[in-house]
């Protein structure tokens, strides 16, 4: 499970008034809820595009800070999704991903990966003794 930061500034509430059916219009309808950091999380078992084959989304809520989204998206093998022909679905599905992930959080692909470069290293580097 991935969990996306918003820009400064930004709630996810605002950008996003009713979760369940922003997930609906980029994955298919969500037919069970699952657990996680006390939150709970839509679960779409089938989603509409044939690449994906379960996507567990929604809202993490934090008490004293800023709510995230979490993002966790099961994909099926490329030779079975190339074998029964669903050859442009591939780039469908990394479209509809990035598309929802950038309505949501108001971050592109490109700052969505420098912040989680940022991220690492910030857990690399090493604390100093005092």
């Amino acid at each position: 499970m991935r969990e996306y930061k918003m820009r400064r500034g930004e709630y996810l509430e605002d950008r996003v008034e009713d979760m369940k059916a922003f997930i609906e219009k980029h994955f298919g309808r969500p037919t069970a809820t699952e657990p996680y950091k006390s939150s709970e999380l839509y679960v779409v078992e089938e989603p509409d595009n044939p690449v994906f084959e379960r996507v567990t989304a929604g809202t993490v809520e934090y008490s004293g800070k800023k709510n995230t989204l979490a993002l966790d998206i099961e994909e099926r093998p490329a030779e079975v999704v190339i074998e029964e022909g669903h050859f442009d679905a591939a780039a469908d599905a990394v479209t509809v991903k990035n598309e929802f992930l950038e309505t949501a959080t108001g971050r592109d692909a490109k700052s969505r990966r420098e912040s989680m470069k940022r991220e690492v290293e910030d857990d690399e580097t090493p604390e100093t003794p005092t």
